[in-house]
């Protein structure tokens, strides 16, 4: 939060000064911080503790930084001070009010008549070092599109802005609340806001230590310049360095990370996208490298949350879903082999995957055993039966490697699929008969049953008539036996053995 005014303009700012599981190493890059704690404070911006470690990660890798916050918090005052003290040649334009030859200049026919160069003026994007997109959930569509190049790929009308190192954005919070109403800033694009790595939810006055609200509200601070007095620009520069010559253990920590709270994520319905995921293993590589070099649960967690875009289009992520799924994650990147396998192997929702990795890739026969129990209570019972009558044929003749207890498992319930007794009921209304009111869930899987070829539908008519007679839900027969179709598919190969 600032402690002085800036005027938005699109002015330039001047320049100023497999066996036994191995626990991963966690130590290798520990170098010391970058800059002291309080940096910021040093620029006279308060109020931004909590993130300026996420802030100074954002200018070691140069990705895009999205700002979120309620007006007046600072977070323009921010962004220029940054460019500022680093003497960078910055642009500020605010998305609202910008025309797109505001960004290019003014177009004009070279001699040859088939190449237009634009006429730059000092307010063009060409030769600037920063640029700040402020007021982007008010964009128009049709910039809002123009800009997703820039944002993503430091280029403009399809050139390239080769000088271009920064590129930063600053809104207001599109879901509004009973206290506040922001006209006219709207969702961001999905697409766009994926392209920002980090998108920091910035703070408002009742977040403000009582110190930082007198140095706020002291007067004295209006333009005032940022000058480096911390040395940004040289920790910057040996952030880069040792984000180049970051260990392959730090990377593979985070890539654990980040690959298991992607896939923890869906399990509320909250998608990141591939892209995230990468993006989200070299953001938890940059914050480690300028603290101390050493991954800590707390900056991972600060990472997560700092690297979900779905603020930016009103959607939020609660803090007991963040911590939840931080604790599994980071578990799992810090343990050994077996534990992640085991861990990722539950996670996986595809259950031909899940089946062919229990058979192929498990570390252990006692894994493998965990791995089928813990899926067969984890999974939803019509699921678990589809799991149980693709993988047991397969399991018998790998018992030295899914392990005795695992078969013992799965034939529990296989057999129950194999022999199947029982009687199926239902309620027929009152002056109906039963033709004219059918099961409806022996109906529709019936109709899925006609259309099988007859070893297909062998195994389907088991795994619905064992649904059917132990009251299970089918809620999509077709889909679910599409599924146990693609998993007995995966462990084919597999029964050779027998």
């Amino acid at each position: 939060m600032p402690a002085k005014t800036t005027t938005k303009s699109t002015k330039p700012v001047k320049k100023t000064g497999r066996r036994a599981p191995r626990k991963l190493k966690i130590s290798s890059d520990r170098q010391g911080r970058l800059l002291d704690v309080g940096w910021l404070r040093k620029l006279g911006i308060y109020g931004y503790d909590a993130v300026e470690d996420v802030i100074l990660a954002a200018l070691v890798t140069g990705d895009p930084l999205l700002l979120i916050g309620k007006s007046g918090t600072g977070k323009t005052f921010l962004l220029n001070s940054l460019s500022e003290a680093l003497g960078l040649e910055h642009r500020h334009y605010n998305a609202s009010l910008i025309a797109f030859d505001d960004l290019v200049g003014f177009p004009y026919p070279v001699d040859d008549g088939k190449t237009i160069r634009y006429i730059e003026t000092p307010a063009t994007i060409w030769q600037a070092e920063s640029v700040l997109i402020d007021e982007l959930s008010r964009c128009k569509p049709e910039h809002q599109n123009r800009l997703f190049s820039l944002v993503h790929e430091r280029r403009i009308q399809g050139l390239e802005l080769p000088r271009l190192r920064y590129r930063w954005a600053a809104m207001n919070p599109c879901e509004q609340d009973s206290n506040d109403f922001y006209e006219g800033s709207v969702a961001l694009d999905q697409a766009l806001a994926d392209r920002f790595a980090f998108v920091i939810s910035v703070p408002d006055w009742d977040a403000l230590e009582e110190e930082d609200r007198s140095r706020v509200a002291d007067a004295r601070g209006v333009d005032v310049p940022s000058i480096d007095e911390v040395g940004l620009a040289a920790a910057v520069e040996e952030g880069r360095r040792r984000f180049a010559a970051a260990s392959e253990d730090l990377h593979q920590i985070a890539k654990i990370y980040s690959s298991c709270a992607t896939s923890q994520l869906l399990k509320p319905k909250i998608r990141l996208s591939p892209r995230r995921a990468r993006l989200l293993s070299r953001n938890l590589v940059a914050l480690t490298l300028v603290t101390d070099g050493h991954p800590d649960s707390g900056n991972f967690q600060l990472g997560l949350k700092s690297s979900l875009p779905q603020l930016a289009w009103g959607a939020k992520v609660s803090k007991p879903v963040i911590r939840g799924v931080h604790a599994t994650a980071w578990s799992l990147a810090t343990e050994g082999s077996d534990a992640r396998w085991l861990q990722q192997v539950v996670d996986e929702p595809d259950l031909a995957r899940r089946c062919r990795s229990i058979l192929k890739d498990a570390p252990s026969p006692d894994s493998a055993s965990a791995a089928i129990r813990r899926s067969l209570l984890q999974l939803p019972p019509e699921r678990a039966a589809v799991f149980a009558l693709a993988l047991f044929p397969a399991a018998q003749g790998y018992a030295d490697r899914v392990g005795e207890e695992g078969v013992a498992a799965l034939a529990e319930l296989a057999r129950q699929l194999l022999q199947v007794t029982g009687t199926v009921s239902w309620s027929i209304r009152p002056n109906q008969s039963e033709k004219s009111n059918p099961h409806p869930t022996l109906t529709a899987c019936s109709t899925v049953l006609e259309e099988l070829p007859p070893k297909r539908r062998a195994r389907a008519k088991q795994l619905f008539y064992h649904c059917l007679a132990t009251e299970i839900n089918i809620e999509h027969p077709a889909r679910l036996e599409d599924e146990l179709n693609e998993a007995v598919k995966a462990v084919r190969p597999y029964l050779r053995r027998r």
